[in-house]
């Protein structure tokens, strides 16, 4: 596996050299689009962790292959080419050279991801992968908000600014209902019901680092969440930067 080139317009992050953003949450809190808009305000990379695990068991999917069977997933490990790009404008994602951005976000992958993110070969595979994306950003100068399930604990706990979003469990269904508009006969009990099972799935993958900032965005805008968390940036790094 490996990730593109960025592209031309990405950017200047030198000013953040070697900053890592973790976010973590559970679906609906808010993170993709806090962790994007963040790496907008402060020229960062981003990174969008289950974008990877998404894409792989899109893979899966397409191919027929059964994500229940933990030996037939492990073996499949190594076959796609999954590519993540990190301008947070354009967070491409490619398996074999295909555009799948839209495709990994349907209701089957959302429904079927759990499943193939908690095989112990798949979790080592893609952190690797998305441990090699952030050292790559660190080492060409630039800086790095990524997110996921566990950044802060396992991918990058070496991060200086960790932040943990929540949101009502209503509010989160109510969210995803939204992404998931297009697909005919999806409600907000219905995602929530799924939701509540992905959580349950999840669960050991989802632990808060000891030293993260938890924000609740049940009440907030995605301005305020932003706000929040680049404020926690500027305490954490002493004002290092000028916005």
């Amino acid at each position: 596996m490996k990730h593109p080139a960025e592209p031309a317009g990405e950017p200047d992050d030198t000013a953040y050299a070697g900053l890592v953003i973790a976010v973590d949450g559970p679906a609906g809190s808010g993170k993709s689009t806090a962790a994007r808009g963040v790496a907008r305000a402060m020229g960062l990379r981003y990174l969008d962790t289950g974008s990877t695990y998404r894409a792989l068991t899109w893979w899966l999917l397409a191919r027929g292959a059964d994500v229940s069977d933990p030996a037939a997933v492990a073996a499949a490990v190594n076959r796609p080419v999954i590519e993540v790009g990190t301008d947070p404008d354009d967070p491409a994602i490619r398996v074999d050279g295909r555009d799948v951005a839209a495709e990994i976000r349907t209701r089957e992958v959302s429904n079927a991801v759990s499943a193939v993110a908690s095989i112990p070969e798949v979790r080592s595979h893609l952190v690797a992968m998305q441990q090699r994306i952030i050292a790559d950003a660190l080492a060409a100068g630039a800086g790095i908000v990524a997110e996921g399930r566990d950044i802060g604990t396992v991918v990058a706990p070496g991060a200086p600014v960790k932040v943990y979003l929540t949101a009502a469990e209503a509010v989160r269904a109510s969210r995803r209902a939204a992404e998931l508009s297009a697909d005919s006969g999806v409600t907000v009990a219905v995602t929530q019901a799924e939701q509540a099972r992905r959580d349950r799935s999840d669960a050991r993958q989802m632990a808060m680092a000891e030293d993260a900032v938890e924000i609740d965005t049940t009440g907030l805008d995605l301005d305020q969440v932003i706000g929040e968390i680049v404020s926690l940036a500027d305490s954490r790094t002493a004002g290092a930067w000028t916005r």
